[in-house]
């Protein structure tokens, strides 16, 4: 398995060396690799088992280090930039030819975030490359919240991962890019819309994910559990499971239908960030339950929560 640590200057040497390795943000894991390297991040798909069609994440350290790979910085964009970064935004802006096809799946806009967390940012302010990191997990299974997570999916294929304590947000970034003068969400995550929509004015929502992505993350199944997953369906699963083989992962409340200790809340004071922050953790604690099938409900459509309904639509999407 892979060595866990906080040795910034091992991860360093192995990011130079055109390794990849599991580093901390805020948000999740990631799998990080030289996005100027294209052997690296060629690597970073090997590993996860991700198409070559959904592009990578890059990570730098400041929004001065963003001009190195790409063109122009909007006025939207930057506004964003400065109210959220470093934080859990991402922002699709016009390429430049430092950054390869490969890593933007060959589009003409890459994908950049500066994350929060502190041995990361240490980390990416030590490099002369900014980072190319997707979630460090196997593709379309639940993103990884600690590093013990990626040990258990990725150990064996990675040298080292860099041990940041458990993610603050627990779900991913969320993804904003820019046509003419129209401002579209293409991924929620851990920015609420209602924030971006007060520094910026309204923006558009990309609805449907597609098998043709525009930005990262956007594929309709994804974050999934390998056990089925099924909505607001709880009556309906009670008719084919008997109710010890069932188990939920709720907002607030527990469902007196279910063994208690097959139940996961996700914030009994139904607080959204802290709902966030559990939401991949639970998935996992269900996955290993002596359960056959999850019984999932959503939360109120304001806030954080479009996103974690985002994840568990997403997580009950399966053979699509």
């Amino acid at each position: 398995m892979a060595i866990i640590g906080t040795d910034i200057l091992t991860v360093k040497k192995l990011l130079e060396a055109g390794e990849v390795a599991g580093i901390p943000t805020e948000t999740v894991y990631g799998l990080a690799g030289n996005a100027f390297d294209d052997d690296a991040v060629l690597k970073i798909f090997s590993v996860k088992n991700r198409p070559q069609f959904d592009p990578l994440i890059v990570h730098t350290h400041s929004i001065s280090a963003v001009s190195a790979f790409v063109r122009s910085f909007p006025k939207k964009a930057r506004q964003l930039a400065d109210a959220f970064w470093p934080g859990p935004l991402t922002l699709l802006l016009p390429k430049s030819d430092a950054v390869s096809d490969l890593v933007t799946s060959g589009l003409d806009t890459v994908a950049v975030r500066i994350p929060s967390h502190p041995l990361t940012l240490a980390l990416l302010s030590s490099l002369d490359f900014p980072l190319a990191a997707p979630s460090a997990n196997p593709f379309g299974y639940i993103s990884p919240t600690s590093a013990l997570h990626v040990d258990q999916q990725l150990g064996s294929k990675i040298p080292y991962i860099l041990n940041g304590g458990e993610s603050q947000v627990g779900i991913e970034s969320t993804i904003v890019g820019f046509e003419g003068e129209e401002t579209i969400v293409y991924r929620l995550g851990g920015t609420s819309i209602e924030a971006i929509e007060g520094i910026i004015g309204p923006v558009a929502q990309v609805v449907h994910s597609t098998s043709n992505p525009k930005a990262p993350g956007m594929l309709k199944s994804h974050y999934a559990p390998r056990k089925p997953l099924f909505i607001n369906q709880l009556s309906e699963t009670l008719k084919c499971y008997p109710s010890d083989k069932i188990g939920s992962l709720t907002f607030e409340n527990v469902l007196p239908e279910l063994p208690v200790d097959h139940q996961r809340i996700l914030s009994p004071a139904a607080n959204y960030a802290e709902a966030a922050k559990r939401l991949f953790a639970y998935m996992r604690q269900l996955d290993t339950l002596p359960i056959d099938v999850i019984h999932a409900e959503l939360l109120p459509e304001k806030d954080l929560g479009r996103a974690i309904n985002d994840r568990i639509r997403r997580a009950a999407v399966r053979g699509e």
